[in-house]
This record gives C-alpha cells, sequence and structure tokens, in this order.
C-alpha cells in the first residue's frame, strides 16, 4: 500500500478544523475537546497556526500523545514562521513518534500576515523554496516513517504544485464547486482535503456567515479567496451580495441529515477527505457543534 493510499485508509470521509486562536484554548481544554471529537467518530482533527499563536508542532506533540487513536493535520503550518529543515524535521519526528497520524499540511499564510513580519509576499515562491529545502534535507537524512504532505491551494498554480512535489492539496474557505475543479487539477492519486464549513441554521444565517467572510477576504486584502471565488464563475455582485447561489455553495446550511447529504456530494465530487468548520463564535461552540453533527456526518 503506498503512502497515500494508506493516509486515505486511516482518513475516512469526515474530519474536523478547529481554528486556533492566540495562545487560547488552554492545552488541557484542546486535548479533551480532540478526545470528544475521536470519540464522536471524527476520523482525524486539524487545526493551524499563524502569527501569535502557539507553535504547531509543539502544540501536536502534546495532542497526539494525548489522543492516541486519531489522525492530526496541519491546516497549515505557516511557511512564513519557519525555514523548510525545520519543518521537515517537525513532520518527521511527530510521525516518527506517533506513525501514521500525522499530516503535514502546509501554507504559505497571507498578505497582511506577510506585512506583520516584514516580508514580500510571493506565495508560490516561497512554496516552491520551502518544498526544495524539505527535499535536500529528506534526501540527506530520510525520515524514519514517512508521512504525507498536502498544501494550501486554492488557484491552478499551487494546485499543480502540489500535484507535482506534495502528497495533494487541502484547500481552504472554498465553494464545494471548488472541489471537482480541485480534483481534475489533482489527478485520481493525489490526497484531496478540502475544509468545508457548515452551520446549523437557515439560508439567512448562512449568509451572514459569507457576508462576514467575503468582508475579512476584502479588508485583509486576500486575493486568493477572491480570485478562487471568481475563477469558479462567480461574479463581484455574487460575493458581495452575496447571492443565494454563492451562498449555497460556500456553505453547508441546515439540519445535520441535509448537511450530511450535502456532504456526501462534496465526497462524490472527488473529496478524499472532508474537514467540517462549525460557524460558531468561539472555540468551544465549534467543538458543540461538531460533537452536534456528528452522528448524521461520521456514518
Amino acid at each position: 500500500m503506498t503512502l497515500i493510499e494508506d493516509t486515505r485508509a486511516r482518513l475516512g470521509a469526515i474530519g474536523a478544523w478547529l481554528p486556533s486562536a492566540p495562545l487560547h484554548p488552554p492545552p488541557d481544554v484542546e486535548r479533551a475537546a480532540t478526545r470528544r471529537l475521536a470519540d464522536a467518530g471524527y476520523r482525524s482533527v486539524w487545526s493551524g497556526e499563524g502569527p501569535g499563536t502557539r507553535e504547531v508542532f509543539a502544540r501536536f506533540g502534546d495532542l497526539l500523545a494525548a489522543v492516541p487513536d486519531v489522525v492530526l493535520g496541519t491546516g497549515i503550518a505557516n511557511a512564513l514562521l519557519r525555514r523548510g529543515t525545520t519543518t521537515y524535521k517537525g513532520g518527521a519526528t511527530l510521525a516518527q513518534a506517533h506513525p501514521g497520524r500525522f499530516v503535514l499540511g502546509i501554507g504559505v499564510g497571507h498578505a497582511f500576515q506577510a506585512a506583520k513580519l516584514g516580508e514580500d509576499y510571493r506565495p508560490l515562491d516561497r512554496m516552491r523554496a520551502q518544498l526544495s529545502e524539505m527535499d535536500a534535507v529528506a534526501a540527506e537524512n530520510p525520515a524514519p516513517v514517512p508521512f504525507p504532505r498536502v498544501l494550501a491551494a486554492v488557484g491552478p498554480k499551487m494546485l499543480a504544485l502540489s500535484r507535482d512535489h506534495a502528497d495533494g492539496a487541502h484547500p481552504f474557505a472554498q465553494p464545494v464547486s471548488h472541489t471537482p475543479y480541485a480534483r481534475e487539477i489533482l489527478g485520481p492519486d493525489k490526497l484531496l482535503i478540502p475544509q468545508q464549513t457548515v452551520l446549523l441554521g437557515t439560508r439567512e444565517d448562512a449568509r451572514e456567515t459569507v457576508r462576514h467572510r467575503v468582508a475579512q477576504s476584502r479588508e485583509h486584502r486576500v486575493t486568493a479567496y477572491l480570485a478562487g471565488w471568481k475563477r469558479l464563475g462567480y461574479t463581484d455582485a455574487d460575493i458581495d451580495g452575496p447571492s443565494d447561489r454563492f451562498v449555497d455553495d460556500l456553505v453547508l446550511w441546515g439540519d445535520a441529515p441535509t448537511i450530511a447529504k450535502r456532504l456526501g456530494e462534496v465526497l462524490d465530487a472527488g473529496a478524499d477527505h472532508v474537514l467540517l468548520t462549525p460557524a460558531a463564535p468561539t472555540f468551544e461552540s465549534t467543538v458543540e457543534t461538531l460533537l452536534e453533527l456528528a452522528a448524521e456526518v461520521t456514518r
């Protein structure tokens, strides 16, 4: 069995993606939440980092040791914060300590994050450099236990890089219609692990969630998301409205059975493993919503 085939089997269909606020929640709260999500049937739990958050490899070492029966994935380990050598060594250390239970998701963050660090923002160049440095270290010091790496990819060039120099892609904040688009570029033999926003509520509730995401994307000039939405055929009017079509494509809303049915559509469209993020205001309410959904979505 190849690394990708083994990863698909370990991940199953549905996982959870948790936001990481700066230095919050406390480690014991996050351990307990991860334990509850694993017990509820989620096959993986993902979270990431940005400027001001806890360092992701140290954090995941703690969680992998505390919850020994779930796969953890970084969504993402931020390439703005470390060299490729450090990224590779961190991933190899976790994979050796917890075989088969770690997926390395790597991303380049956003322009506003790079600006805070005083760096130029050239995402493709940064990602290529990160992967090249990782490959150079791996050639001299192969990881004792192989681990998959997936890239935070939305557009065609980053998806192609995911196909040619990684094990697949981990798209974020994209509509359901992005999944077949990404699968076509990746081909059948790479991992596709999209994050998907879900909401127990009405279309109007979902519309407010979309308005907030669009406002944030425009405020921080997150051009990858905006360009990605337009690439799929959405106009400025659809995005800023937002139109019913855009709302229904970006957020899976309704009751738990309805959300589960729509998740089936994402999997049928080419996703290997879908990561759910409830549109919830706090870490605690995010976890509670995931638990409420679990009986339907993790069958």
